[in-house]
């Protein structure tokens, strides 16, 4: 090629498109490296867990769960290895299939701590560069902007409490995506679009229903509002928008009949919900306050004015409410900035529940919730959760102002003759000043007491056969941490228990809805003393129903690992089956014998 030769154009357009690339990978690295130090509490610490031990123990569980549905061919909606002989309806829990099959490899190779671990920094990166993708690629021009709204998105104290329990809630990464293509800008593209709208969706059902529910709303909310504000604009869009909405819905509607009809249906399915959602409801002022797991945060506050630190779904901080005021005021003749405004106002609203409370005290104001209360399907969603809607909002709104500010004239210079201030500057400034105290600090733990090796190593496997299952002690059913899902899930799924942490129907002939399974009489009384330790006078009735309660179960060995109250626990399963015998860190109990008698 002689010296001077212009490049083809395809080599020239690659040529500029590389500083791009390096910068969004830049930006990603970023997301990912600050989900990996959130998360530092755990990466090889088995002796931890997240703040919330129960939940992140369900749904290691699940992710150990579909693991072992992928390897074994096995159905995924439904398991024996819990809640024995009964089993547990997956699809009408949270067992996240939508992360626990692709991260199969993870969870085989490295365990189901690292799986979990590793499904936390998917949902709040993956999460965050979605919506980085969507805001350079749609809505601002800069990528300085797009990342700052991806870093709210993705990362805001909501996002941050619920990723370290809730699975379902932070795997969130498919909303942009979803409104990206329902929200398609050309008015002649249906059938490509609404197909995969409507693969997306029925992925999102895997990965968590409750936030699909908030996302149609919240974009039928958004609709309405972007209608109001451009009529003409609506007209033009909204049959291509009606349409891929169509061919999506018949889309997801077949691939999601069967594990619909299966969640509703199938066995162990359940009506209404094991807790009464709407108290669970947002304080007004937690609105402006900071959350725990914040730079500034303390633990007194957010108690107060949240149902539990997983649901600290607000917490913007004065500042940044602030600033989106000024940005909705400033961008107001944007038809996207005051549907995203009504948007906003509505969830937070929302969110409080009724009666709406503030700084603690109830008011006795009803709040607008209660007009949606008793909706099918909302009658199921926590109300403190509606205010996740306004993470993105305010994300959007951020990445606006940035964008905006970005391509506006320099000052004139005073006519004092003093220097000018970029308005550039002082607005970089004050979303600085407002977003800095909500930066997130590693998510919490707590100890965990380990597995026991009798267990861990598979000690237990030569006195436990095919349909026999091992009972740990207590065996816990209900709301609460679970040994033997520990356990389980941490040697993956390689016995069947009964017990666990999930919901099911109240009985064979009553579908109501409650935290575990109904209560064994020898259930109840090992987890008294387990809570007391106080040891109980044991009857030749109490020696009975234990062995028909262990008929039951199919027991094959009862284990007692390390417990607050281990001494008082092993004298009263001695005086209930007989002496114990001390393996490799727990006490073992052969109950083959018993079960099997006449």
């Amino acid at each position: 090629m002689a010296t001077g030769t212009a490049a083809p154009p395809i080599v020239a357009r690659a040529a500029r498109r590389r500083p791009g690339r390096l910068l969004d990978a830049v930006v990603v690295a970023g997301y990912l490296g600050l989900a990996v130090l959130l998360t530092a509490g755990q990466w090889g610490r088995p002796g931890r867990l997240f703040h919330q031990a129960g939940d992140q123990v369900l749904f290691e569980w699940m992710l150990a769960r579909a693991a072992r549905a992928v390897v074994g061919w096995e159905n995924p909606l439904y398991s024996t290895a819990l809640n024995a002989p009964d089993g547990v309806n997956l699809m009408a829990n949270t067992s996240v299939l939508g992360l626990g099959v692709p991260l199969t490899p993870v969870t085989l190779l490295l365990g189901s701590q690292t799986a979990f671990c590793v499904a936390v920094v998917c949902c709040l990166a993956g999460t965050a560069t979605a919506w980085y993708a969507l805001l350079r690629r749609r809505l601002v021009a800069g990528r300085s902007a797009a990342a700052v709204g991806g870093l709210v998105c993705g990362f805001a104290p909501g996002m941050v409490a619920q990723a370290g329990a809730h699975l379902h809630m932070a795997a969130q990464f498919l909303v942009p995506a979803i409104l990206a293509l329902v929200f398609r800008p050309a008015p002649d593209r249906v059938w490509r679009p609404g197909i995969g709208l409507g693969l997306l969706v029925a992925w999102q059902v895997f990965l968590g229903e409750e936030v699909l529910v908030f996302l149609a709303l919240a974009a039928g909310v958004f609709a309405l509002g972007y209608a109001l504000a451009d009529r003409v604009a609506a007209r033009r869009l909204a049959p291509a928008l009606l349409g891929r909405l169509g061919v999506g819905a018949a889309v997801a509607a077949v691939l999601l009949a069967y594990p619909l009809w299966f969640q509703f249906h199938g066995p162990q399915h359940y009506r209404g919900m094991a807790f009464a959602a709407y108290g669970y409801q947002l304080d007004a002022a937690s609105f402006t306050a900071s959350a725990r797991q914040t730079v500034v945060g303390d633990d007194w506050l957010p108690g107060l004015l949240s149902p539990n630190p997983t649901e600290e779904n607000s917490f913007f901080g004065p500042g940044l409410l602030v600033l989106a005021v000024v940005v909705v005021i400033w961008l107001w003749r944007r038809p996207l900035v005051r549907a995203l405004a009504a948007c906003g106002l509505l969830f937070a609203l929302l969110s409080l529940g009724t009666p709406v409370r503030v700084d603690g005290t109830a008011t006795g104001i009803p709040g607008p919730y209660r007009l949606v209360a008793g909706l099918p399907l909302l009658d199921l969603a926590v109300p403190a959760r509606f205010a996740l809607v306004c993470v993105p909002v305010l994300g959007i709104l951020v990445a606006l102002s940035l964008d905006r500010v970005r391509t506006a004239r320099p000052p004139t210079r005073p006519a004092a003759g003093g220097p000018a201030v970029p308005v550039r500057l002082l607005w970089t400034g004050a979303v600085a000043a407002a977003l800095l105290p909500l930066f997130p600090t590693p998510i919490r733990t707590v100890p965990a007491r380990p597995v026991p090796a009798f267990v861990a190593d598979g000690g237990w496997r030569a006195s436990v056969p095919a349909g026999r299952t091992l009972v740990a002690v207590p065996p816990i059913t209900g709301a609460g941490l679970s040994p033997v899902m520990l356990w389980s899930a941490r040697t993956g799924l390689a016995f069947r228990a009964p017990g666990g942490y999930f919901i099911g129907p109240s009985a064979p002939d009553d579908p109501a809805a409650r935290w575990g399974a109904p209560d064994r009489p020898t259930g109840a009384l090992l987890r008294r003393v387990a809570d007391t330790g106080a040891v109980p006078v044991v009857t030749d009735a109490d020696r009975r129903q234990a062995v028909q309660d262990l008929r039951h179960w199919r027991a094959a060995l009862v284990v007692q690992g390390g417990l607050a109250h281990g001494e008082p626990v092993r004298r009263t399963v001695d005086e209930l089956l007989g002496p114990g015998r001390q393996v490799d860190g727990a006490w073992v109990w052969d109950v083959r014998s018993l079960v099997d008698g006449a």
